[in-house]
């Protein structure tokens, strides 16, 4: 790691790390748990687009956060900082592709024993416009657009998706999703209440599917996997937003077992987080 890249980074950590905490008011768990030295691999649930903050400014090693080219690139809207970006040490990701250069710089992050950081889920459990777009036409919401965007802010993408599935299945009804829609938590809780869905199958949809990339990566560089999970809502000063880093895991050679592994720890601590 060059020096004065890991000179800025602390800077940016000593500077915006404070006000972060102000503004968000994150309950940290578990900093312990995160390795002093030796490669790790920290994976976490994607919520927001603050959530690796939580994890950089709970331990003084670096953390390498892969992210979406768009990030780096000022063509997009979200790539007017790149340079931050760059500076903090992320690695550009190409998810349109198998990005080979991305997968080669994580992983010589991992073999010099730094700390490389992923969401397995891939993306944010949370609606797209475009998706919010086609849900709103879909189920014909009397809200206006930007009303029903407001109210759907919080919604996983997941449990949205699973909706359509049992409404697919005959289990529910079209009518049941609109009714729902902007609380399906809620309602998949009412539904395996009344049996018409497991308790596994609600916690299996709790999560985006979790993509092998952390414990491939993981696996190849003999290096721990330290989980984390977010819950709570991002907003000032926040009265819920807590964050539980796990203890971490020794990946086993099977990435299929890994990866079911990892999927469980998180929804483990997930729920008694108080999601």
């Amino acid at each position: 790691m060059k020096k004065n890249k890991m000179v800025i980074y602390r800077i940016f950590r000593s500077v915006l790390g404070p006000i972060y905490r102000f503004w968000y008011h994150p309950v940290i768990l578990g900093k312990e748990n995160i390795p002093k030295d030796g490669p790790i691999v920290v994976v976490g649930n994607h919520i927001h687009i603050m959530d690796q903050c939580n994890v950089i400014i709970s331990t003084k090693r670096k953390i390498h956060y892969m992210a979406k080219k768009e990030y780096f690139d000022p063509q997009y809207k979200e790539g007017h900082h790149g340079w931050f970006f760059r500076s903090a040490g992320c690695i550009p990701v190409d998810r349109s592709i198998h990005d080979e250069s991305a997968k080669t710089a994580a992983l010589d992050v991992l073999k010099e024993g730094h700390a490389l950081g992923l969401f397995p889920e891939g993306t944010r459990n949370g609606l797209k416009e475009e998706r919010l777009k086609e849900l709103y036409d879909k189920y014909e919401i009397e809200d206006d657009f930007s009303m029903f965007m407001k109210n759907m802010k919080e919604v996983k993408t997941s449990q949205v998706n699973y909706l359509e599935e049992l409404f697919q299945k005959k289990i529910i009804k079209k009518e049941d999703i609109k009714n729902h829609l902007k609380n399906p938590d809620s309602y998949l809780l009412e539904l395996v209440k009344n049996k018409k869905i497991t308790k596994n199958d609600y916690e299996d949809h709790l999560f985006l599917p979790f993509k092998f990339g952390a414990v491939s990566m993981a696996n190849k560089m003999n290096a721990k996997i330290v989980p984390f999970v977010i819950t709570g809502k991002y907003q000032f000063r926040s009265k819920n937003l807590k964050v539980q880093i796990g203890e971490a895991i020794t990946p086993t050679g099977d990435l299929e077992k890994d990866n079911q592994n990892l999927r469980r720890i998180m929804l483990s601590m997930f729920q008694k987080n108080g999601k």
